[in-house]
């Protein structure tokens, strides 16, 4: 039996494991980057070793370190969590070598479905559907549209969609690159990309002796750059006779490689309800946590249990009862093409209760920072129907309290309320139909009453310090001073808001008419049209976070701190977020001549790689940028002259200012941070 199990990851995935070890009475070990040093994981875990340095490659990836640290805790196995080394054959024999046991599948069944062509190659043989596929050497226009795909690895790195067969050859090169640079294998292969499909996927769990369990279905198609953002189990929708389909496949998949532990195999559902074979996943789900609670099952325990070598229990799985959908908050800003957000997370606060779950690699106060994946937490919320679970899980992010780097939090609950997803009417196409209108500002009077409980907070506060107990204010006398007026600044990048109040003997009373009924540094109450309402507000290094019981609002006042595009030269590309530069345009040197909306730099932060775009044609009068310079937001990259800027004759841009300046990717050229794309 296990006594001491190492988990070779991080964040979220190693906390939620040492849960159900602490559950179980095995003493636990974390590995840590020195990035990680004061992680949550770190400080949950019995022991932690460091592995100096901070980049994947340097640390988290490096097996031989791995092992070495478990012997050296005096781990007797090794979970791998998901991503990293999870899926790596190599890793698990060396772990087998060292004489530790392995909580995975055998190192052959990883092997084999490592390669998606081979694992395509076997599916095929096992009589699992399969997309066929396209040589994209031989290509044509009827062959269109296409999808890459990284053949050693997933996450959405090398993965492309090609629509004009003129672009083919480009869109290879460039999906080859991040492949190699991402899982060390170049390999490309191209099949049919299906419109409107469905990501579906069956869990499974198989042990030793010949047993294997087909756990249900989870939907995952709601995705943003070909990673999962929402799941739930079990996907609506399928009649009976799809779902045996699917589970007969999953189970002929694991039985054709002699599986054992957890996995997911993943399907493609077209339109017309036909399932395609996509991959077999040969670790544990980011996802699982949907299953486990509709089930009722604890998947981790699960695998130590088969790891150690118990059968799965004869009577078979528990049957499955409601339904689940899970929720991934993300340090991101959807509307500026997913860009990752780094800083302090102040606050993490997502109300429990019955069908609530949180997994989290985060507490109050730790830092979010470039090297890793931007998922701050997982939210699960598990109800008797669906209806009632994405009604849980929408309130429960709304009335979450998340304090520090920009999330998708207001996507999430929107996306959760459109009338698409609560129809079930879902498909990997959402967000590209839909995007644009669940990233609208916020309209209505919310963010302006936001910013009056903003200014009424901190007049409190000018005025009797920072203490907690609030003042119950009484009848109101409008005495004629002036009036006070704020500004502030919706973010990110939003609406301006102003807010006016005068001062009198017994309290602020504001220009708009509300009824001040409270008001502290921590907490307003006012009343308007008869209504009350309630703001919680925390300042943080300057910015007011304000929370409502219908929704949340970041608020920064003006003047805030200078743009660096205000001391930027015209023409210069600024870094749009802390990353590293992994690589440049082929032959790009001051000079030379580009185009607009031609990539000229590529950036990775946080497991992403964003390219940089010329915002305009023109030459390249500087290049400050080469592969492995670590950046910060504003660094300055390159400089791109217009024929127009080199014109003394014409001082002034010919183009009106925009009316949002910070807008990431749709500035003219010397208008701050360069243009990004986000590479699929």
């Amino acid at each position: 039996m296990i006594s001491t199990l190492l988990v070779a990851n991080r964040g979220e995935i190693a906390c939620r494991i040492f849960r159900t070890c602490r559950e179980l009475g095995i003493a636990t070990v974390a590995v840590y980057s020195d990035a990680d040093a004061d992680a949550l994981h770190v400080r949950e875990a019995d022991t932690a070793v460091r592995l100096p340095g901070t980049a994947p490659a340097d640390t988290y990836l490096r097996g031989e370190l791995v092992v070495r640290a478990a012997l050296d805790a005096g781990a007797d196995a090794v979970h791998p969590g998901y991503g990293f080394l999870s899926e790596n054959a190599g890793f698990a024999r060396a772990v087998q070598d060292a004489g530790l046991l392995w909580v995975g599948p055998p190192p052959k069944a990883v092997e084999l479905m490592a390669s998606k062509t081979r694992a395509k190659d076997l599916m095929a043989a096992a009589g699992v559907p399969l997309l066929a596929p396209v040589d994209p050497g031989r290509a044509t226009a009827g062959d269109l549209p296409l999808l890459l795909k990284a053949a050693a690895g997933g996450g959405g790195r090398g993965m492309r969609i090609v629509r004009e067969l003129g672009a083919l050859p480009g869109e290879l090169t460039a999906a080859r690159a991040e492949a190699a640079a991402a899982f060390g294998d170049g390999e490309v292969f191209a099949e049919p990309y299906v419109e409107r499909g469905r990501h579906v996927e069956v869990q499974i769990m198989a042990d030793a002796h010949g047993g294997v369990w087909a756990l249900g279905t989870r939907d995952c198609s709601l995705q943003r750059r070909h990673q999962k953002v929402v799941e739930e189990a079990p996907a609506p929708g399928l009649d009976d006779a799809l779902r045996t389909r699917l589970h007969d496949a999953a189970t002929a998949a694991a039985h054709a490689v002699g599986y054992r532990g957890a996995g997911t195999v993943e399907f493609l559902l077209a339109a017309d309800g036909r399932p395609y074979f996509l991959e077999m996943n040969t670790r544990l789900q980011v996802e699982h946590p949907v299953t486990e609670a509709v089930f009722g099952i604890d998947l981790v325990a699960l695998q130590l249990r088969v790891a150690e070598g118990e059968p799965l229990p004869a009577a078979g799985p528990p049957k499955p009862h409601g339904h689940a959908v899970e929720a991934r908050l993300y340090a991101e800003d959807p509307a500026r093409d997913w860009q990752p957000q780094t800083g302090t997370l102040h606050t993490l606060r997502v109300p429990g209760g019955p069908g609530v779950r949180l997994d989290t690699g985060y507490a109050d106060g730790d830092t979010i920072g470039v090297h890793y994946d931007p998922m701050i937490a997982k939210v699960v919320a598990h109800a008797a129907t669906r209806a009632e679970a994405v009604r849980l899980l929408a309130r429960t992010l709304e009335r979450a309290r998340v304090h520090g780097p920009v999330t998708n939090r207001e996507l999430l609950v929107r996306s959760l309320r459109h009338p698409d997803f609560l129809a079930a009417r879902i498909d990997t196409g959402f967000y590209d139909r839909h995007l644009t209108a669940l990233t609208t500002a916020p309209d209505g009077p919310g963010p302006r009453r936001a910013a009056l409980a903003v200014a009424l907070a901190d007049a409190a506060a000018r005025r009797r310090g920072a203490g907690p107990a609030p003042v119950r204010l009484g009848a109101w006398r409008n005495l004629p001073a002036p009036p006070r007026t704020k500004r502030y600044r919706l973010e990110p990048g939003g609406a301006e808001h102003e807010a006016a109040y005068r001062t009198t003997r017994t309290g602020p009373v504001p220009e708009s008419g509300e009824r001040v009924l409270a008001a502290a540094p921590q907490r307003v109450s006012f009343e308007t049209d008869g209504l009350t309402h309630h703001f919680d507000i925390a300042v943080h290094q300057g910015t007011a976070y304000v929370d409502t019981a219908t929704g949340s609002y970041t608020l920064t006042p003006l003047p805030r701190f200078t743009d660096p595009t205000d001391r930027a030269e015209p023409g210069s590309l600024l870094a749009p977020m802390p990353g590293t530069v992994v690589r440049l345009a082929e032959g790009l040197a001051p000079g030379v001549r580009v185009e607009a909306g031609q990539p000229l730099i590529w950036l990775e932060a946080m497991k992403m790689e964003h390219r940089v775009l010329a915002p305009a044609s023109g030459t390249l009068a500087a290049l400050h940028a080469a592969p492995g310079l670590q950046v910060e937001v504003g660094t300055l990259l390159a400089v791109v002259t217009e024929p127009s800027d080199a014109d003394p004759s014409d001082p002034e841009p010919s183009d009106p200012e925009p009316s949002d300046p910070e807008s990431a990717g749709h500035r003219p050229a010397g208008h701050g941070p360069a243009q990004t794309e986000e590479n699929a």
